[in-house]
């Protein structure tokens, strides 16, 4: 009996122990409730990506730039080349609405070489100067931002005229004269596009109520960030930014962050540099080399330029040309592309959609 006794002792206070075990591992644990912790979020969808198929009529390149330019120029033509990545919706409206046309193809086919390259590509690449390197190292060292990024190079291999991102089929037009006329060794092209405008547009500038309207002096004393808005009149592209892309609530948010300044690219009026000099606003564009309107510049506190938009963009890409020099992504980041993607991906994960062609 007394053993008996014993054991059901200890199995008593073997029972005792196992429930003060799990009431401890209850009190710990947190009690899942419905509606009282946040579910995961599904991944938000990626929309505006476009397939593009490049036109069998580009150069089938060795990637040797040397040797295409010599071979271009015994020709009688000059080098274009083409900087692009998969899924890139401008490069898609390029090739769909510029090179679609049969006066611009044709032009192309009878004057330029034109080499396609994958901006993250690996195919190996033999610059100008010899050195071998990768498509991916070339667009780097060639500071390549946007795509699609046209460069053209003349018969000695010197870039003549540079197309940051899409531009719309007229001013393309334009600039294939320019660089098929050699126009270069008479006029820059920002003059030579200033006179040779084929869009007809509102007289005046568009005003937004963000903009600094007194502000001249451009040094940096309020530790904001700076966008300067370059634009004219009789501007079709600036009636688009200000009428579709300004008025998003997601782009109006972003320059809040920013001091925000518009220029008349032409004006003679007087502004001071971020680096305390005075000039006008038409000589301060044509430093800058701003070519296009809109063109926007941005500037970080210290009053340096970090990046510039200055061709067709849509909502998703504008905001984050605003938020990766307000939030300062350029100093962890310093390619555009890979900042953006990053941005797109951290959006998706709060499970909300994100169109780039938006």
């Amino acid at each position: 009996m007394l053993i008996l006794d014993v054991c059901a002792f200890i199995f008593e206070e073997t029972l005792s122990m196992i429930f003060l075990r799990l009431l401890l591992l209850l009190l710990i644990l947190p009690i899942s409730v419905p509606g009282t912790v946040a579910e995961e979020k599904e991944l938000g969808r990626y929309l505006g990506a476009k397939t593009t198929v490049y036109p069998e009529w580009f150069k089938e390149s060795f990637l040797d730039f040397r040797e295409d330019v010599q071979e271009a120029a015994a020709e009688g033509k000059r080098v274009l080349v083409i900087f692009h990545q998969e899924g890139c919706p401008y490069c898609n409206l390029m090739v769909e609405r510029n090179l679609s046309q049969k006066d611009i193809a044709e032009t192309m086919q009878q004057h330029l070489d034109v080499i396609e390259l994958n901006m993250w590509g690996d195919r190996e690449v033999i610059g100008l100067d010899d050195s071998e390197t990768t498509e991916k190292n070339f667009a780097a060292a060639l500071r390549v931002q946007f795509t699609p990024t046209l460069l053209f190079f003349d018969e000695s291999g010197r870039v003549i005229l540079r197309l940051n991102g899409y531009v719309p089929p007229q001013t393309f037009k334009v600039a294939l004269d320019y660089v098929i006329g050699k126009k270069e060794k008479e006029i820059s092209y920002r003059a030579y596009l200033a006179g040779n405008r084929p869009e007809k547009s509102s007289a005046k500038l568009n005003r937004q109520a963000f903009f600094n309207t007194g502000l001249r002096d451009m040094r940096r004393t309020t530790g904001k960030p700076l966008a300067v808005f370059f634009e004219q009149g009789q501007c079709p592209n600036c009636d688009r930014l200000h009428g579709y892309v300004l008025s998003d609530k997601g782009v109006t948010e972003q320059l809040k962050r920013f001091d925000a300044v518009q220029l008349d690219m032409w004006s003679g009026d007087d502004v001071i540099t971020p680096d305390g000099r005075k000039m006008s606003a038409r000589a301060w564009a044509a430093e800058l080399g701003v070519a296009y309107a809109p063109t926007i510049v941005l500037f970080n506190p210290a009053g340096e330029e970090v990046i510039r938009s200055e061709a067709f963009f849509k909502r998703f890409h504008t905001e984050s040309i605003f938020d990766y020099v307000a939030g300062e992504g350029y100093r962890k980041e310093p390619s555009f592309q890979r900042f953006i993607s990053q941005r797109a991906e951290h959006i998706r994960e709060q499970g909300k959609d994100v169109d780039i062609w938006n």
